[in-house]
């Protein structure tokens, strides 16, 4: 066969035979000879055999590291990866719900949910990448959105940029309430995929109805931080707000709503597939309360006159049902408006509140945390004490002439003169309480010549009864316990022996001993009734509101700390010295009042500044109708210049309102 092709030609129809350099001819020879008809024929250089070996290495290498990639994710990473996919083609959104609201006694709605929008950034960490990896907004695609948000919402990009940074979280909100016109233009430009990376959040804000009338009753809402969602992912997202204080914060699981959730569906691209609610929302329950909102308004109207009348600024009242403990009423001033917590509120507004120029602590709850000297105020618990101690017959008369004279044993020359704010002659026990004889309390508390007194101890002992030196347990946030002093905390802070003198002053409410409004209206309404210590109590009832009628959830009973700690024999004797203070005593311009009441004043001696203008705390606590008690109203005032007649006004003029209304 060889020999026989030996000599054979391929027949071609080309004139000439195809030469190998015109195959393989070189582009840079072949544009030459179009252009300048020269022909520069040249055989291409052949690749070696080394070269092609090297592409064939590389090429197999790449293959393998693909392989390998593919086993990688495949197998290796395959369950792992899967998990991530799925998450990605899944997303779980909140559906809101409504937090419940809160009732007076007599159904008027004290607080309210407004809806409200905000614009949320849900690529939080994309961007904090691309602050810190591509600044330039055309090599980084979610930068530039960030500048069209930043001028849809009129916010410097600084400003967003500064927001993303200090968020831990991966979803941070740019803008709460937004206003209508930027509403419409976002949710166009999101429906539109205009703005990936962003979606807004329909959301709930509390709207307080006469806001700084129940500020420290009610509390407010503010944005839930880091620490409070991390504690509980569960319940709560970035977009809630969380009970901050009052009964806001202490009843925030039972206020608090239920979100659902609903899970989209989405394909490779973005693109919603399916929608799915795998949870129902459900909104909170709601607060019954023991308030009686008139009274409420009507206390704060007649504090702030009486304030400006007399030129002091802070003050506090409470009012208590001495058959439950129901609180009827709790003010404090000066208060602040709670809605400036919500979204939407005005920032320089607030801001003037939370500077607080002038020191008047308007956050300051002074019913449950203020801490006093009760002055004279403390007389009918020391009676009590006595009387049951049996130390002094409630028939039996000292003769107050003004001031009591305690000899000094190691300097007679140098006599202890405790003076009263006036004489009243020979004075038995209901007598000292209704004319608040301060000699008859020296004795009776210190002893004196032939009288025995209680004693410190025992002093400290009833006060405890009374519950002077204990947190009342009311159903608030932020509530201190009183102080009494005794020989052991006088030793260990001061350095110095317990002194008869500690024991009149206390006799008194002077001294060390301090108390808050709202233990002593506690203590005053066992008196009231009769001996039963009550815990004050706000909330009367949880109730549910969300099939459209109220239905009772939960109603909370009274609740007694203890009784008959005092015999109620005894406990007469007091309240009729109460009577008598209005009847003809320190308290006597409220015998105009249409029922009868009783009542006992203090003033507690603050001390005097470098002008000799002197300063007391102002008290009076009264209870009536004095046969059957339905309400126990204690006020104080702060600061009051000189004696004058501050809080025993505003009582009286509350309850003429009261009772007549």
């Amino acid at each position: 066969m060889k020999k026989y092709l030996k000599n054979k030609k391929v027949k071609m129809r080309f004139k000439e035979d195809i030469e190998p350099q015109e195959v393989l001819l070189d582009s840079f020879a072949q544009k030459r000879e179009e252009e300048f008809g020269i022909s520069e024929k040249k055989i291409e250089v052949p690749l070696s055999k080394k070269v092609l070996s090297t592409f064939y290495i590389v090429f197999l290498i790449l293959i393998l590291i693909l392989f390998a990639k593919t086993f990688q994710l495949q197998v290796l990473n395959g369950e792992k990866l899967s998990a991530l996919a799925e998450e990605n083609k899944f997303i779980i959104y909140s559906i809101q719900a409504t937090r419940g609201v809160i009732y007076d006694q007599d159904g008027n709605q004290l607080v309210f949910n407004k809806p409200s929008f905000d614009l949320a950034c849900i690529n939080a960490e994309k961007l904090r990448t691309c602050f810190r990896q591509d600044p330039d907004s055309s090599l980084c695609p979610e930068l530039k959105t960030l500048e069209e948000v930043s001028l849809i919402i009129k916010r410097e990009i600084g400003e967003l940029k500064e927001d993303i940074e200090k968020s831990e979280l991966p979803t941070v909100i740019f803008s709460k309430n937004l206003d209508h016109q930027t509403l419409i233009l976002l949710e166009a430009k999101i429906a539109s995929n205009e703005l990936p990376g962003f979606q807004i959040e329909r959301n709930f804000v509390r709207d307080y109805k006469e806001g700084s009338s129940f500020a420290h009753l009610i509390g407010y809402t503010g944005e839930i931080n880091a620490e409070e969602l991390k504690a509980d992912p569960e319940n709560y997202s970035i977009f809630d707000y969380i009970g901050k204080t009052g009964l806001e914060k202490f009843y925030e699981e039972i206020l608090r709503k239920n979100s659902g959730k609903l899970r989209l569906e989405k394909d490779a691209l973005g693109n919603i597939i399916s929608k799915e609610t795998i949870q129902l929302p459900g909104p909170g329950k709601s607060l019954a309360l023991w308030l009686d909102s008139d009274l409420q308004k009507k206390i704060e109207e007649e504090l702030g006159k009486v304030l400006k009348n007399v030129g002091a600024q802070k003050a506090a009242a409470v009012a208590l049902d001495p058959k439950t403990g129901g609180v009827l009423s709790l003010v404090s001033l000066p208060s602040f408006d709670n809605n400036l917590f919500q979204k939407g509120a005005d920032p320089e507004a607030l801001q003037d509140l939370l500077e607080d120029p002038l020191e008047l602590k308007p956050f300051f709850n002074r019913v449950i945390a203020g801490k006093y000297l009760t002055g004279s105020t403390i007389k009918p618990l020391i009676a009590s004490a006595a009387l049951e101690e049996k130390i002094i017959s409630p028939q039996k008369k000292i003769n107050c002439q003004g001031e009591i004279i305690i000899p000094n044993p190691w300097d007679p020359s140098s006599p202890t003169i405790k003076k009263d704010w006036r004489t009243h002659g020979w004075t038995d026990m209901k007598k000292a309480i209704a004319e608040s004889c301060n000699v008859y309390f020296y004795t009776i508390g210190g002893g004196f010549e032939n009288q025995e007194g209680l004693g410190p101890t025992k002093i400290k002992e009833y006060l405890e009864l009374f519950n002077w030196d204990e947190k009342t347990g009311i159903d608030l946030s932020g509530e201190v316990k009183g102080f009494i002093p005794d020989k052991e905390w006088k030793k260990k802070t001061w350095g110095q022996g317990w002194w008869d003198g500690d024991t009149y002053n206390l006799s008194i409410g002077q001294g060390y001993l301090l108390v808050t409004p709202l233990e002593v209206a506690t203590g005053f309404a066992s008196i009231a009734n009769g001996g039963k210590l009550f815990q004050p109590q706000i909330v009367q009832k949880i109730v549910d509101t969300s099939a459209g009628s109220v239905q009772v959830v939960k109603e909370i009973k009274p609740e007694i700390i203890r009784e008959n700690f005092i015999d109620p024999e005894n406990l007469q004797i007091v309240r009729e010295g109460m009577r008598e203070a209005v009847t003809y005593g320190s308290s006597v311009i409220l015998n105009s009042l249409p029922v009868k009441a009783a009542s006992k004043t203090g003033t507690a001696e603050l001390g005097c500044d470098s002008y000799g203008n002197c300063y007391y705390h102002n008290w009076v606590t009264v209870f009536a109708p004095y046969d059957d008690p339905q309400i126990v109203l204690t006020i104080v005032i702060e600061d009051v210049e000189g004696m004058q007649a501050a809080a025993l006004p505003v009582a009286k003029e509350v309850l003429e309102w009261y009772f007549t209304r």
